[in-house]
Formats: C-alpha cells, structure tokens, sequence
C-alpha cells in the first residue's frame, strides 16, 4: 500500500519534467522521484489506519498537484509501432523475474515497496509522449493517480481483513476497489470545465 506513495512521486516528477523534457529524461527523472520515496518509506512502518490516511492524503495531494490543463486536450492517439506489445511483455517479464531473484537479499519489505514500481505505467507513459506529446503522458499518469486510489484501497482492506480468512479478505478488497476503481473512471469521464 504504502507504494501508492512512490508512485504519486513517479507521476509528478514525470508529468512536470515532460513539459520541458524528452521522454527519456522524465522517464529517468520519475524513477529517481520513485526511488527517493521508496528510501524514505523504508524506515516507515506505522500502524496501519496511519499508513491509510498517509497513502490517501498523498494521493489526494498529487491530483491537484499535476500541471495543469489550461484547456482541454482532444487526444487522438497515433498507432504504436509494431514492436510495441512484445517490447514491453519483454520488460515487464524481465522487471518481474529480476525483483523476485533478488527478493531474498532485499527482504520483504524493500521488495513490498519496490514491486509496485508503476512499469506499465511508465512504458505507456513514455510511449504516449514520444508519439502524442507531454499533455497525453499527463492525460495517462492522471488516469494513474485516480486508480491507484483502488490499488491502495485493495491493499488496505486486505490488511485490515486477513485475519478473518482468506477468501472473505480477498472477496472484500475486490469489491471495494471494483466500487472505487468504477468511481474513478466516472470522475475521470464526466465533463470539465477549463479556462483558457
């Protein structure tokens, strides 16, 4: 749960950086902000209702926190290239194979926070900037942070629930962040009104 944090972090350095930088360098800059946090949340283990309300007030800062949209942006994605879907089952595999060699020697804690390092997300972040521009690698990273408020729900509730047996904790934190996750979508369709 608590690497909801770092990757809040992730998104606003990459989102800022992308209205002045290449994909590459916000890419670069993001993890950097991602490994930042993760070095400071490392040493934080508080209660769990603490944790929640630290993880649900950052994400509830990093939303507004985004550059901002003076006008709304028409996207119109371009066609990845062919190579795209294979490049990144590539890098998702071999990002998921290398944290789980090295899980033993990180602990599990370092290896909790470090797996939620949002490598798909960056990938179609990276991939939306090179072909659309910075105002899609913003438009992805804001879809982002709102989902991720169901990622940190799930966690939370499967924390505060694991006790009562697997299968209801498991069936609970589905559905609350099914419910969030169909919340998000309705906040990130709904119309908005924009300011030149």
């Amino acid at each position: 749960m608590a690497g909801a944090v770092s990757q809040a972090v992730f998104c606003l350095a990459y989102a800022w950086l992308a209205r002045r930088a290449s994909w590459p360098l916000a890419v670069a800059g993001g993890s950097v902000g991602f490994a930042l946090a993760t070095v400071v949340l490392t040493g934080f283990a508080p209660p769990l209702a603490a944790l929640a309300g630290l993880v649900f007030l950052a994400l509830g800062l990093a939303v507004p926190l985004m550059p901002p949209e003076s006008r709304r942006v028409e996207l119109v994605a371009t066609p990845p290239p062919s190579w795209d879907l294979p490049a990144r089952m590539v890098l998702a595999t071999a990002f998921v194979l290398g944290l789980t060699a090295l899980a033993g020697a990180l602990g599990p804690r370092l290896t909790g926070l470090l797996a939620p390092f949002p490598l798909y997300a960056a990938i179609l972040t990276a991939f939306a900037h090179a072909l659309d521009g910075a105002p899609a690698a913003a438009s992805v990273l804001r879809g982002l942070l709102m989902g991720l408020v169901s990622f940190a729900a799930f966690f939370l509730v499967l924390a505060a629930t694991l006790h009562r047996g697997i299968a209801p904790a498991f069936g609970l934190a589905v559905v609350v962040a099914l419910t969030l996750q169909g919340a998000s979508l309705y906040v990130l369709r709904r119309p908005a009104r924009y300011h030149s």
